[in-house]
């Protein structure tokens, strides 16, 4: 059965669904992540694991960080002028940033190595420990879409979602 939501069909036009849209692929990959250890230990590294293995390389290693800048660069000091409160979370979430990618680049390391069969296993530790900060992370950041929804205009919106496309352009 097809689970069509509307996040699926999110558009630019709707940068803050895009944002949402983003969290589903997180939690999608991260959910992946969390059951590779005992597959690997039942099943090996098959062709299906590598396939899906190539895939949570691909969003964490370029969707990801993209996502991570409109946030930062686009999302976030537009709310920030309709409601200042919020910065002491901004700033939090500037911080995890930044730590989930250092976290990211141990995990990735270790994707690779996989994928290169240079290694058959992967450390449960490490990606329990990603899982649970971008579980946290996004218990953060969710809310404050719900804010960006009340409080940010549609010509905002609209204007944000245009610089978000443009930074996925090809250059």
């Amino acid at each position: 059965m097809l689970n069509l939501s509307a996040q699926q069909f999110a558009s630019w036009e709707q940068p803050i669904e895009m944002l949402y849209a983003c969290h589903n692929k997180v939690k999608h990959f991260c959910h992946q992540l969390s059951i590779l250890p005992n597959y690997l230990a039942e099943y090996g590294c098959n062709q299906a694991v590598k396939n899906d293995v190539q895939q949570i390389l691909t969003y964490f290693n370029q969707s990801a960080p993209l996502h991570h800048q409109d946030e930062e660069e686009d999302f976030f000091p537009a709310l920030l002028k309709k409601v200042p409160q919020v910065r002491s979370e901004i700033a939090k979430l500037a911080i995890q940033h930044s730590l989930l990618h250092q976290t990211w680049e141990k995990l990735s390391v270790q994707l690779r190595e996989l994928l290169a069969n240079q290694r058959t296993d992967i450390d449960a530790e490490l990606i329990n420990k990603f899982i649970a900060s971008y579980e946290q992370h996004i218990a953060i950041e969710e809310p404050l879409f719900e804010l960006g929804k009340q409080y940010l205009s549609i010509e905002e919106l609209t204007n944000m979602g245009k610089v978000m496309f443009a930074r996925r352009c090809v250059k």
